[in-house]
């Protein structure tokens, strides 16, 4: 192996270039990843409000959750093809018409994103918690749903990725700082905000929301004050699903390719990776961890080479929590509240 320097570049070779050191690409790009980055961050944030919430009031990590995104990719491309549109060209639609293609795909894909969560809960998790089951039994079972589900998908719609289905041309609309702000970016952002203040509201300020928050803080006391701790534990799941499919509507917007059986697995580990980074059982770390695990992640594409994306995202996980093993606004995992 040999290893050349230079002022601008790192490049480590064995029978090739495999990782480099851009520091150019970095500064010319840097708005652009920005950019990009909230937009990817902002859905990871809302996949990662599922897991938060689901850890929150039951102290589990639901592994399963990245395949009840899945089920929301699927549910746009399935009504994207059900009216009519084909993969090719991208139709060119009135600002009415794609409103409503794109809020009847969003219905769709959180309907079957919070049904399957809700189904999931209740087939596969409150058998387990009746029998009062350990934790580890939870976390196992959480791992063989995912990946139940992946199956069903795999069965029914074989392993290759549905051709992608676009009703949205991406197009520059301004730029701040040189850097390109897109028609999507903005669609995503701007909702996914919306969407996240929107359940931070409901969890903070609603009757149902202070059900979620005693049963996180201490679930037998809240059941001898009346509230409903198994109805309460399919809300959380449901918000989760909704939260998850909505992102789904987002994400297919954003990526080259359609839905894919599998195409849940990275995300649902960056998903997690910012629940945790944020404060796993703290909503608005989940959007705050989203947010940064996006822009840093495209920031090390930058620097590194596309290869090293996700590896970057990893690794900012494990250096948050050497400084701060709560998370960037979280407690203590034992202590940990919606």
């Amino acid at each position: 192996m040999s290893i050349t320097h230079d002022l601008s570049s790192l490049v480590l070779t064995q029978g090739g270039e495999w990782i480099k050191f851009d520091v150019d690409s970095f500064v010319q790009q840097f708005w652009n990843n920005t950019i990009e980055g909230l937009s990817y961050g902002s859905i990871y944030a809302l996949v990662a409000l599922g897991y938060t919430l689901v850890y929150g009031v039951l102290k589990l990590i639901n592994f399963a959750h990245s395949e009840v995104f899945v089920y929301g990719c699927y549910a746009t491309w399935f009504v994207f093809y059900g009216l009519g549109f084909r993969p090719g060209a991208t139709p060119s639609l009135g600002v009415g018409e794609l409103v409503l293609y794109l809020g009847l795909a969003l219905i769709a894909a959180m309907a079957v994103s919070g049904g399957t969560a809700v189904v999931l809960e209740r087939v596969a998790y409150r058998p387990l918690r009746k029998r009062g089951a350990p934790k580890l039994v939870f976390l196992i079972t959480a791992i063989g749903a995912s990946f139940v589900l992946q199956q069903i998908l795999f069965i029914w719609r074989g392993g290759n990725p549905e051709q992608s289905i676009r009703l949205l041309r991406n197009e520059e609309q301004f730029q701040i700082f040189g850097g390109s702000v897109t028609n999507i970016t903005i669609i995503t952002v701007v909702a996914s905000i919306l969407l996240m203040v929107g359940a931070d509201m409901f969890v903070n300020r609603t009757k149902f929301g202070r059900g979620i928050r005693a049963v996180a803080q201490d679930p037998d006391t809240a059941t001898l004050m009346g509230v409903n701790k198994e109805r309460v534990i399919t809300l959380t799941f449901l918000i989760g699903g909704l939260l998850a499919g909505a992102a789904a509507l987002f994400y297919m917007m954003k990526i080259p390719q359609g839905a894919a059986y599998q195409g849940g697995f990275i995300l649902g580990i960056k998903a997690f990776t910012a629940a945790v980074l944020g404060g796993i059982g703290n909503l608005r770390g989940a959007l705050l961890g989203g947010l940064v695990l996006g822009v840093v992640e495209n920031y090390g594409q930058s620097l590194f080479g596309g290869e090293w994306r996700d590896v970057v995202a990893f690794v900012l996980l494990v250096l948050i929590l050497m400084v701060r093993p709560t998370g960037i606004l979280g407690e203590s995992l034992g202590k940990a509240r919606v």
